[in-house]
């Protein structure tokens, strides 16, 4: 599974590569390069999968591929700024408002996030016009208000709400801030090929969840170092997560069960969703 997300997340990074070349050398142009490399490319990765589920070639599928990668991308340069998480570091490098300043920052994410929308609408991606604008408008609804913004919005509420969180508003709150993005990604396929997204989606909502579960689980037993970002901040903040309320134990034995019931959703594939339910099982096995 390491060697099938290294190539995809190589092709990936190709193509951003190609894509960002036009944009100059000023700090703009460059904190979008430094922000776009390095990462898993989860959601890319899958997003090239589904495409391939259902016959849609990699070159079509790349731009939403790339598209995912700019606005999560996006997303974590804003997270790590100081009024939001306030992180040095981000993929063992520091993060972008370190590295130059606020400002630069906030303008890189404004970027990326454009560039997200250019890059799913690119001719060369979906087949026509009507299925670029339906990627264009889901993917706007997974990101904003209704998907990972209000996730992040209702994160950074809980910080100072009176009470910690109950587990039902968790799993809201990582629906929107960490699910949305992976159900898009998971569904992209499906949606470029005219085909019934369901099974995907099932298949997303309960990997995304079995992921938030294993970031809560590495930021209590991970090493700094190998998660190249800083641990130990949701307990020293006194954040509910799944591992405060459920336990260690509990919470991985539900992001095991979550897996099961992810890979079970895409069963109706085949063997042609072995590569998908790899994913899911990597999920919970990663200390990053």
């Amino acid at each position: 599974m390491h060697d099938r997300l290294a190539q995809g997340a190589a092709r990936v990074q190709s193509h951003l590569d190609q894509v960002l070349s036009p944009f100059g050398d000023g700090h703009v142009a460059l904190g979008m390069r430094y922000a776009t490399r390095g990462g898993k490319r989860i959601r890319a990765f899958l997003v090239l999968e589904s495409a391939r589920l259902h016959g849609v070639s990699e070159s079509s599928a790349l731009w939403p591929a790339c598209a995912i990668e700019a606005l999560h991308a996006y997303s974590l340069v804003h997270d790590d700024l100081p009024a939001m998480d306030n992180d040095d570091m981000r993929r063992g490098q520091p993060t972008v408002h370190v590295k130059w300043d606020e400002a630069t920052a906030i303008l890189v994410g404004d970027a990326l996030q454009s560039l997200a929308f250019e890059l799913v609408s690119h001719p060369e991606g979906a087949a026509s016009g009507e299925t670029r604008a339906n990627l264009a408008l889901t993917l706007a609804r997974a990101a904003g208000g209704q998907g990972m913004v209000l996730g992040q919005a209702l994160d950074i509420a809980a910080e100072t709400a009176p009470t910690p969180l109950t587990l039902e508003a968790i799993t809201d709150l990582q629906a929107g801030k960490t699910g949305a993005l992976i159900e898009w990604s998971a569904t992209s396929g499906a949606v470029m090929a005219g085909a019934d997204p369901t099974p995907l989606q099932t298949y997303a909502k309960a990997l995304g969840l079995a992921f938030q579960i294993q970031d809560d689980v590495i930021d209590v037993t991970g090493d700094a170092t190998a998660a190249g970002k800083a641990v130990g901040k949701d307990a020293a903040a006194g954040k509910a997560t799944f591992v405060s309320l459920l336990g260690l134990v509990e919470a991985k034995r539900r992001a095991e069960i979550l897996v099961e019931q992810a890979c079970e959703a895409i069963s109706c594939y085949g063997g042609d969703a072995d590569t998908l339910q790899q994913v899911a099982r990597f999920v919970i096995s990663r200390q990053t």
